[in-house]
C-alpha cells in the first residue's frame, strides 16, 4: 500500500507543477508588449528545445502511464512552440530582405 501512496503523491506533485507552469507561462506571455513578442519568441525556441529533450527523457522512463502521457503532451506543446517560433521569425526576417 505504501507504493500506491507514493505513486499518488508523485503524480499529484508533478500535476501541480505542470498546472502552475501553465498559469505562470500564460501570465508572463500575456504581459509582453506586441512589439517585443517576435524577438522574445525567437529566443525562447532554444528553451523549448531543452524542454523537448527533458520531456523525451521523462516520457522514455516508463515509470507509469501518466508520465508517458504528460511527456507526450510536453513534447507536443514544445514542438508547436518551436515550429511556430521559427515560422514567425522566418516571416519577420523575410520582411527585411531586399527584393
Amino acid at each position: 500500500m505504501l507504493l500506491a501512496e507514493s505513486v499518488i503523491e508523485l503524480f499529484t506533485n508533478n500535476f501541480v507543477v505542470f498546472v502552475l507552469a501553465m498559469f505562470i507561462g500564460f501570465e508572463i506571455i500575456s504581459k509582453v508588449p506586441p512589439i517585443l513578442h517576435t524577438p522574445l519568441m525567437s529566443g525562447s525556441n532554444a528553451i523549448s528545445g531543452i524542454t523537448i529533450v527533458g520531456a523525451l527523457v521523462i516520457a522514455g522512463l516508463h515509470h507509469a502511464w501518466w508520465s508517458e502521457f504528460f511527456g507526450f503532451l510536453a513534447v507536443t506543446f514544445a514542438m508547436i512552440n518551436v515550429v511556430g517560433g521559427y515560422t514567425v521569425t522566418d516571416r519577420m526576417l523575410a520582411m527585411f530582405k531586399r527584393r
